[in-house]
């Protein structure tokens, strides 16, 4: 082969490895995004529970403790 079609070769199997990484990352952001939305909705599901339960959390003494 002439150096160019070597260099053609090379340049075509190093674009076929990133675009396989690339479909990787991919995957990975998508399944990091879905984790991420379940964790927002338990989040606010229990936000709201903390909110309808009176008493579970004391909010009057917010002072900073003494060692602060």
């Amino acid at each position: 082969m002439p150096p160019s079609d070597d260099r053609l070769t090379e340049l075509e199997l190093r674009y076929t490895e990133q675009q396989h990484l690339l479909d990787e990352l991919s995957a990975v952001l998508r399944s990091q995004q879905q984790t991420l939305d379940t964790l927002e909705a338990r989040l606010r599901l229990l936000e709201k529970r903390v909110e309808a339960e009176p008493g579970i959390v004391e909010t009057s003494n917010r002072e900073r403790p003494p060692h602060y």
